[in-house]
C-alpha cells in the first residue's frame, strides 16, 4: 500500500487531480463563508427594520 501511495506521488497526471479537489475544496468553503456572512447581514438588517417599525 505504502509502494501505491508513492506511485501516486510520483505521478504527474495524479498530481492534477488532487489540486482540482483542493481548488473544489477551497471553493466551497469560501461560498459558504460568504453564505453564512450574507445571511448574518440580512438577518441583522431585517431585524433592524423590525425593531424601528411600530
Amino acid at each position: 500500500m505504502l509502494r501505491r501511495f508513492a506511485e501516486l506521488w510520483r505521478d504527474e497526471d495524479g498530481m492534477t487531480t488532487v489540486e482540482y479537489a483542493l481548488l473544489l475544496v477551497l471553493i466551497v468553503t469560501v461560498g459558504i463563508l460568504a453564505w453564512q456572512t450574507l445571511g448574518n447581514k440580512v438577518s441583522a438588517s431585517v431585524d433592524n427594520v423590525n425593531t424601528q417599525l411600530p
